[in-house]
């Protein structure tokens, strides 16, 4: 009978080591989870900070070429055929 109080002592130290083990690694699964929302919420700022320097950088693209800068003169006149092209495609849908 001995021998088996000693089983089952041992039997619930280990349980009990098991289960603090366990809580450990759901505190640093939480902990982990928290980082990756954050990152994630970062990432998606900079992603976004990204895509409106883009569109600035754009802008002054072509407001240069508007200026009479020829480094971006073929790349503007490429985009206003493209709008030309655009809006015919436009006026041809709406004239059927």
């Amino acid at each position: 009978m001995s021998e088996l109080l000693k089983l089952v002592d041992t039997l619930e130290v280990k349980i009990q080591n098991t289960l603090k083990k366990l809580e450990e690694k759901e505190l640093k699964n939480n902990v982990l989870q928290s980082e990756i929302t954050f990152k994630d919420v970062k990432i998606k700022q900079q992603e976004e900070q990204l895509e409106n320097w883009e569109d600035k950088y754009n802008t002054l693209k072509l407001t240069s070429s508007m200026l009479g800068s020829d480094e971006y003169k073929r790349e503007t006149k490429l985009r206003i055929n493209t709008l030309i092209r655009e809006i015919d495609s436009c006026i041809t849908q709406l004239s059927k």
